[in-house]
Protein backbone atom coordinates (compact mmCIF):
# COMPACT_ATOMS: atom_id res chain seq x y z
CA UNK A 1 0.00 0.00 0.00
CA UNK A 2 1.15 3.61 -1.10
CA UNK A 3 2.38 5.76 1.48
CA UNK A 4 0.24 9.31 1.88
CA UNK A 5 4.01 10.91 0.40
CA UNK A 6 4.31 8.30 -2.43
CA UNK A 7 0.57 9.08 -3.30
CA UNK A 8 1.42 12.91 -3.67
CA UNK A 9 4.72 12.35 -5.21
CA UNK A 10 2.98 9.88 -7.89
CA UNK A 11 0.00 13.25 -8.09
CA UNK A 12 2.54 15.35 -8.56
CA UNK A 13 4.36 13.25 -11.11
CA UNK A 14 1.04 13.26 -13.64
CA UNK A 15 0.28 17.15 -13.11
CA UNK A 16 3.74 17.77 -14.37
CA UNK A 17 3.15 15.49 -16.99
CA UNK A 18 0.02 17.11 -18.14
CA UNK A 19 2.20 20.20 -18.97
CA UNK A 20 3.78 18.08 -22.01
CA UNK A 21 0.32 16.93 -23.02
CA UNK A 22 -1.34 20.95 -22.64
CA UNK A 23 2.24 21.63 -25.28
CA UNK A 24 1.22 18.56 -27.48
CA UNK A 25 -2.32 19.96 -27.62
CA UNK A 26 -2.02 23.91 -27.32
CA UNK A 27 -4.47 23.37 -24.96
CA UNK A 28 -4.04 26.79 -22.95
CA UNK A 29 -7.40 26.16 -20.96
CA UNK A 30 -6.07 22.62 -19.87
CA UNK A 31 -2.72 24.47 -18.55
CA UNK A 32 -4.61 27.40 -16.45
CA UNK A 33 -5.57 24.17 -14.81
CA UNK A 34 -2.08 23.43 -13.67
CA UNK A 35 -1.19 26.32 -12.07
CA UNK A 36 -2.29 28.90 -9.09
CA UNK A 37 -3.75 32.41 -10.28
CA UNK A 38 -0.31 33.89 -8.67
CA UNK A 39 1.86 31.21 -10.18
CA UNK A 40 5.56 33.68 -11.10
CA UNK A 41 7.58 32.22 -13.55
CA UNK A 42 10.76 32.55 -14.44
CA UNK A 43 11.12 31.60 -17.98
CA UNK A 44 13.84 31.58 -20.78
CA UNK A 45 12.39 34.59 -22.31
CA UNK A 46 11.78 38.51 -21.32
CA UNK A 47 10.64 39.66 -18.81
CA UNK A 48 12.88 38.38 -15.82
CA UNK A 49 9.54 37.35 -14.22
CA UNK A 50 5.87 36.32 -15.35
CA UNK A 51 3.56 36.81 -12.86
CA UNK A 52 -0.07 35.40 -13.12
CA UNK A 53 -1.44 32.83 -14.83
CA UNK A 54 -2.47 35.00 -17.55
CA UNK A 55 1.08 35.86 -17.91
CA UNK A 56 2.12 32.40 -17.65
CA UNK A 57 -0.44 31.42 -21.07
CA UNK A 58 0.83 34.58 -22.79
CA UNK A 59 4.11 33.07 -22.91
CA UNK A 60 3.26 29.44 -23.45
CA UNK A 61 0.44 31.66 -26.62
CA UNK A 62 3.90 33.28 -27.92
CA UNK A 63 5.29 30.26 -27.84
CA UNK A 64 2.52 28.16 -29.63
CA UNK A 65 2.94 30.74 -32.76
CA UNK A 66 5.77 29.56 -33.74
CA UNK A 67 4.66 25.84 -33.73
CA UNK A 68 2.52 24.06 -36.52
CA UNK A 69 3.41 20.86 -34.09
CA UNK A 70 4.41 21.02 -30.90
CA UNK A 71 6.24 18.46 -28.28
CA UNK A 72 7.36 18.20 -24.83
CA UNK A 73 9.41 16.19 -23.21
CA UNK A 74 10.78 15.74 -19.27
CA UNK A 75 13.53 13.62 -18.41
CA UNK A 76 15.06 12.75 -15.12
CA UNK A 77 11.87 14.68 -12.82
CA UNK A 78 12.80 14.10 -9.00
CA UNK A 79 9.66 14.99 -6.73
CA UNK A 80 9.93 15.68 -3.92
CA UNK A 81 6.40 16.32 -1.33
CA UNK A 82 5.50 17.79 2.14
CA UNK A 83 2.41 18.24 3.75
CA UNK A 84 1.15 20.86 1.20
CA UNK A 85 4.07 22.04 -0.49
CA UNK A 86 6.20 20.39 -2.89
CA UNK A 87 9.10 20.84 -5.45
CA UNK A 88 9.78 19.10 -8.72
CA UNK A 89 13.30 19.27 -11.27
CA UNK A 90 14.37 17.79 -14.07
CA UNK A 91 15.22 18.56 -17.65
CA UNK A 92 12.31 19.51 -20.41
CA UNK A 93 12.62 19.68 -24.27
CA UNK A 94 10.44 22.06 -26.37
CA UNK A 95 10.65 20.64 -29.95
CA UNK A 96 8.39 19.93 -33.04
CA UNK A 97 7.35 21.34 -36.47
CA UNK A 98 7.70 25.41 -37.04
CA UNK A 99 4.88 26.74 -39.24
CA UNK A 100 7.01 26.95 -42.45
CA UNK A 101 7.88 23.13 -41.93
CA UNK A 102 11.03 22.92 -40.37
CA UNK A 103 11.56 20.23 -37.81
CA UNK A 104 13.24 21.39 -34.66
CA UNK A 105 14.91 19.41 -32.00
CA UNK A 106 14.46 22.55 -29.49
CA UNK A 107 17.20 22.30 -26.59
CA UNK A 108 17.11 20.99 -23.30
CA UNK A 109 16.72 23.43 -20.50
CA UNK A 110 16.62 22.94 -16.99
CA UNK A 111 12.88 23.29 -14.73
CA UNK A 112 12.13 23.37 -11.49
CA UNK A 113 8.47 23.17 -10.21
CA UNK A 114 7.30 24.79 -6.49
CA UNK A 115 3.50 23.28 -5.91
CA UNK A 116 1.18 24.19 -3.20
CA UNK A 117 -1.92 21.53 -2.10
CA UNK A 118 -5.13 23.42 -2.84
CA UNK A 119 -8.18 21.93 -2.33
CA UNK A 120 -6.70 18.41 -2.44
CA UNK A 121 -5.08 19.75 -6.16
CA UNK A 122 -1.26 20.27 -6.35
CA UNK A 123 -1.07 23.23 -8.13
CA UNK A 124 1.83 25.27 -9.71
CA UNK A 125 2.77 28.31 -7.68
CA UNK A 126 6.87 28.16 -9.29
CA UNK A 127 8.80 27.62 -12.17
CA UNK A 128 11.86 28.34 -13.30
CA UNK A 129 13.87 27.49 -16.73
CA UNK A 130 17.21 28.20 -17.50
CA UNK A 131 20.07 27.33 -19.76
CA UNK A 132 23.91 26.93 -18.32
CA UNK A 133 26.01 29.77 -19.22
CA UNK A 134 29.29 30.23 -21.06
CA UNK A 135 31.29 32.46 -18.16
CA UNK A 136 33.64 33.77 -21.02
CA UNK A 137 31.50 34.38 -23.73
CA UNK A 138 28.24 34.85 -22.16
CA UNK A 139 26.29 33.03 -24.00
CA UNK A 140 23.98 30.26 -23.42
CA UNK A 141 25.07 26.62 -23.72
CA UNK A 142 22.16 24.94 -26.10
CA UNK A 143 23.57 22.06 -26.94
CA UNK A 144 24.09 19.87 -23.47
CA UNK A 145 21.65 16.91 -23.41
CA UNK A 146 20.92 15.28 -19.93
Amino acid sequence: MATRREEDETAIRRQIGRIAEGIRTKDLDGLMRLYTPDVVSFDVEPPLQHAGVEAKLANWARAFAFFEKADYEIRGLSVTAGQDVAFGHGFGRLSGTLRDGTRTEGMWVRVTFGLRKLGGDWLITHDQVSVPFDMASGAGVVDLEP
